[in-house]
């Protein structure tokens, strides 16, 4: 059997938390805390987190049909927890966004900007997929026209290869309702998804920040902001929007 990723393990403690598991699976979660010390200690700081939340937020009740509708969506009818664990974490990856929002709203009493959320969501979306981009290509004269007539603008897209960050290809995401394009580059074995927003408003602040283990950086140019989103380090990650944006100002 495949071993549980962090991101997996993590799904699972979430639904023992919520006495959603069957008694021989949270058996095997009580089992695996027992002789895992660092997941002990991961689960101890989620359970003092969903205290928290619960003591400050006030209880929500989900929309009538809602699960049905997403079961029906995602062909979920009849999983359980450990069935399809892939699926399952598509099925929350909207859930651990919503989560993430009410954490925050609950630790620092005001709304999240939700686009950083958004972004890293469909970066984990699509690195659960079979594919993590719609269009396969280093070649950026095939990459950018290929958004051409299924999104408003084409995203500005760059040849990093001489910088240690080859393209892999391009997807279109759903930030805020709205489609937006996203590049995706590779450097050694992370991929960078790059996500061009168009801006409205304020810009993001400077600097990098992190969700769920993943950096984010953004920048803006031209009346858009992009995103780059990553499991890379601080440092290659802030290489690599340093050599983007060259390239982008270079043409």
């Amino acid at each position: 059997m495949t071993e549980p990723t962090p991101f997996d393990q993590d799904l699972l403690l979430h639904a023992y938390l919520d006495g959603e598991l069957s008694p021989t699976d949270a058996l095997a979660v009580e089992r695996d805390l027992a002789r895992d010390a660092a997941l002990a200690a991961r689960f101890a700081r989620l359970k003092a987190l969903h205290e928290r939340i619960a003591q400050n937020l006030p209880p929500m009740t989900a929309p009538p049909g809602l699960a049905a509708r997403i079961n029906a969506a995602l062909n979920l009818r009849g999983a359980t927890p450990r069935s399809d664990w892939r699926k399952l974490a598509a099925a929350l990856v909207l859930a651990v966004g919503v989560g993430s929002g009410g954490t925050f709203l609950a630790l620092h009493g005001e709304p999240p900007d939700t686009v950083p959320l958004a972004v890293t969501a469909s970066h984990i979306r699509a690195l659960m997929a079979t594919q993590p981009i719609d269009v396969a290509s280093s070649d950026r004269h095939t990459v950018k026209p290929w958004f051409n007539g299924r999104i408003p603008q084409a995203p500005q897209v760059v040849d990093l290869a001489n910088e240690g960050f080859p393209l892999v290809g391009g997807r279109i995401d759903v930030i805020d309702t709205t489609p937006v394009p996203t590049l995706v580059y590779r450097h050694r074995q992370h991929l960078i998804s790059v996500t061009a927003v168009p801006s409205r408003g304020l810009l993001p602040a400077s600097g990098q920040r992190a969700i769920d283990g993943y950096h984010l950086l953004a920048w803006s140019e031209s009346g858009v902001t992009y995103w780059a989103v990553s499991d890379l380090g601080p440092a290659d990650l802030d290489s690599f929007a340093r050599a983007f944006q060259a390239a982008a100002r270079a043409g």
